[in-house]
């Protein structure tokens, strides 16, 4: 209990920083005037060439402040990359039901089928001429609106890529329907869905009976997880789920962990550096994001090759931080390790020379490449003696500051 009033004090005051605009459309679709509520990334003003995936929050009222919150304690430790949120606003409720409506078919009808218009004909298409997105959208909503969002999994091309459903109250046919949607996507999909122990019993069996249709697909296009929570009611759970859906959709968004670095890289029998390579190209290609890899990440895997002695891996990682960090010494410290530790100590001497010429990063200093260099004159070509160990150690460094990340493209 204490921890979740932690949590929650955490989640209310960094809310509190938020840049909020409070915006509205005049809807043609539903003939009338919307209102929405955008709640900015913190660098957006600081990064003016950089985009972000959007986050459209049905239930805006209520689910704002909690999603918004844990996204920035996230972002903060780097666990999960910002986000534009867009909160559309149902009147607290007055307009929910209108707005999610559905015909005896299971299919939106009168004001749903509009509703249903206006997220994507006109709330999207205003949210992207406007602001700096990029093509990764999520959806999100809550018992009603949680039903109502499967409606946009029904197309051949849906208009999001991540589906956040708590507690969902389904139309007719909606768990056959999206079952079947799911094993035909041909585009890459998160899908995501919780309840609890004590949420409504049809909320539970529809869940459960999602869950193992889900089970059952086969389509490596879909990523999909399903969450039961113990102590939970349904509107308590969201508390519980909303941290839970993020790191699910951006798993593997994280810096190597110490948990990663043993469980996973250290058991490699080979491929260190293409793990990294293959990390942020999995980021890149399935979530969206085009990020610099984290100076920390490329300290972890050279650490696990040192470890168990696959110095040829150095080589490409090497040749990786000369394209990832062209101007520092990163890719060329890398290379003299490379010849340092075949016992090639001139090359070795010679590449960490050349690195002195290029800017510092981390804790990779001109003072410690040189201490490196002037370190090797004494040694002997060929040499089998133990050589002197970088300072990296066999476990993953906390995250350094570099230089200024890439543009977003």
């Amino acid at each position: 209990m204490k921890m979740k009033s932690i949590l929650l004090f955490l989640m209310v005051s960094i809310t509190a920083f938020a840049q909020k605009i409070e915006e509205k459309i005049q809807s043609k679709k539903l003939n009338d005037e919307r209102t929405f509520s955008v709640i900015m990334p913190a660098s957006y003003e600081s990064s003016p060439e950089k985009k972000y995936p959007v986050l459209v929050l049905l239930d805006g009222e209520y689910l704002a402040d909690p999603f918004s919150g844990i996204l920035k304690y996230g972002n903060y430790w780097d666990d999960l990359p910002e986000m534009i949120i867009v909160a559309v606003n149902q009147n607290f409720g007055k307009t929910r039901f209108n707005d999610s409506n559905y015909g005896e078919d299971g299919l939106p009808a009168d004001s749903g089928a509009k509703f249903f218009e206006f997220i994507g004909f006109e709330l999207l298409p205003y949210i992207q001429q406007k602001y700096r997105t990029l093509p990764f959208r999520i959806i999100a909503g809550h018992d009603t609106t949680a039903g109502f969002l499967n409606f946009y999994i029904y197309k051949d091309d849906p208009i999001f890529n991540a589906f956040i459903s708590l507690s969902p109250e389904m139309a007719p046919l909606m768990v056959d329907r999206i079952a079947d949607r799911l094993s035909k996507v041909q585009q890459p999909i998160f899908y995501y869905q919780a309840t609890s122990k004590a949420d409504l019993e049809e909320i539970q069996e529809n869940t459960k009976k999602l869950d193992d249709f889900a089970k059952e697909i086969k389509n490596p296009n879909v990523t999909y997880r399903y969450d039961v929570f113990q102590n939970t009611s349904n509107y308590s759970l969201v508390a519980e789920a909303i941290p839970s859906a993020f790191h699910f959709i951006f798993n593997g968004y994280q810096p190597i962990s110490k948990l990663e670095f043993n469980e996973k890289i250290l058991k490699l029998e080979n491929g260190y550096a293409q793990y990294l390579i293959d990390k942020y190209d999995y980021i890149e290609k399935k979530i969206g994001l085009k990020i610099q890899p984290r100076y920390s990440d490329f300290k972890a895997i050279e650490a696990a090759i040192l470890k168990n002695k696959a110095y040829s891996d150095l080589e490409i990682l090497g040749d990786y931080a000369d394209k990832q960090y062209p101007k520092t010494m990163l890719g060329t410290y890398h290379r003299g390790l490379y010849f340092e530790k075949i016992g090639q100590f001139k090359r070795a001497a010679k590449e960490y020379q050349n690195a002195y010429t290029k800017a510092e990063i981390g804790d990779l200093t001109k003072s410690y490449i040189l201490d490196r260099a002037e370190a090797l004159k004494s040694k002997k070509e060929e040499s089998k003696e133990e050589v002197i160990e970088p300072s990296p150690t066999d476990t993953p460094v906390e995250p350094v500051p570099t230089e200024e990340p890439k543009k977003d493209e």
